[in-house]
């Protein structure tokens, strides 16, 4: 996931920033939401768009594609780039093409793992060509990084998305074990992704800190949960940091089991009851 400094764009005068700016304003969303909709690290938007890093040629395309702006426009060429050779005139997806490659690479990645993906593979997934991915993702380190970051926006949006209504911190941590448990289609698919990066993680410096940036915030979540139970008496005084790290272990531990094992196995009932009875045994007050 390391970026080609070569592949950076020259912006010596902050023209480059200032209509990326524009196309931000146009569009009327937050930063943060902007770099969801164009697979952007967060923070590495932020540190564009204040002069301390170069936005990367991909990250243009991906820039211009989303604000329906031509590339050369975004560069300040006055003459659009010739499109590739091989790329089809085929419709823009709801969300735009970016959106799409990461949600068929998603798909792909969790029914027959990463290094079974071919970007021909992806490139028929979304009625284009080879070129036409390349053109957003110049590599597969960067569509690893992408799915895994879509991956990880939907959870935390889902997260975010909690019950209102949840009369305590209890019932807000059985939401969260609820959308742990890989019931669903989109649950498996994330799991089964999560699985993937995990094998890439043990052998990438780059995959490890995204995965370690995800488990940060995951566990944050769950220890926040559970020092509002402690105050609110739902729970029983418990270390919050070090009974997320074993709650989340546990999590991962399990539904790989029901991602791994026959299906008269582990299940997902199965390893919803252990997580409750862990919940039970272990915090209730």
């Amino acid at each position: 996931m390391k970026e080609d400094p070569g592949a950076r764009v020259t912006d010596d005068g902050g023209d480059v920033t200032d209509r990326v700016r524009q196309v931000i304003a146009r569009l009327g969303c937050s930063h943060r939401e902007f770099a969801r909709r164009i697979v952007m690290d967060p923070s590495k938007l932020s540190r564009s768009l204040g002069g301390t890093r170069r936005f990367t040629l991909a990250e243009i395309v991906r820039i211009a594609d989303i604000g329906g702006v031509d590339v050369g426009r975004l560069l300040g060429s006055p003459e659009r780039p010739a499109p590739a050779p091989e790329r089809e005139p085929v419709p823009v997806p709801d969300g735009g093409r970016p959106l799409q490659i990461v949600r068929e690479t998603v798909r792909l990645i969790a029914e027959h793992g990463f290094h079974e993906v071919r970007v021909a593979d992806i490139a028929a997934a979304c009625g284009t060509s080879t070129a036409a991915v390349h053109y957003h993702f110049p590599g597969r380190d960067e569509l690893l990084e992408a799915a895994v970051r879509w991956c990880m926006d939907e959870d935390t949006a889902r997260r975010a998305a909690g019950p209102a209504d949840a009369a305590d911190a209890r019932a807000e941590l059985l939401h969260l074990i609820a959308l742990q448990t890989p019931r669903t289609a989109q649950q498996r698919r994330q799991w089964l992704v999560w699985l993937d990066l995990w094998a890439q993680a043990a052998r990438s410096t780059a995959v490890g800190r995204l995965h370690e940036h995800y488990y940060r915030q995951w566990r944050s979540t769950v220890a926040d949960v559970l020092r509002r139970g402690v105050r609110q008496g739902v729970f029983r005084a418990v270390d919050p940091e070090f009974t997320a790290l074993r709650l989340t272990a546990l999590i991962d531990g399990l539904a790989t089991q029901v991602l791994a094992t026959a299906p008269d196995s582990t299940t997902p009932d199965s390893m919803h009851a252990a997580l409750l009875a862990f919940v039970e045994s272990e915090l209730s007050a």
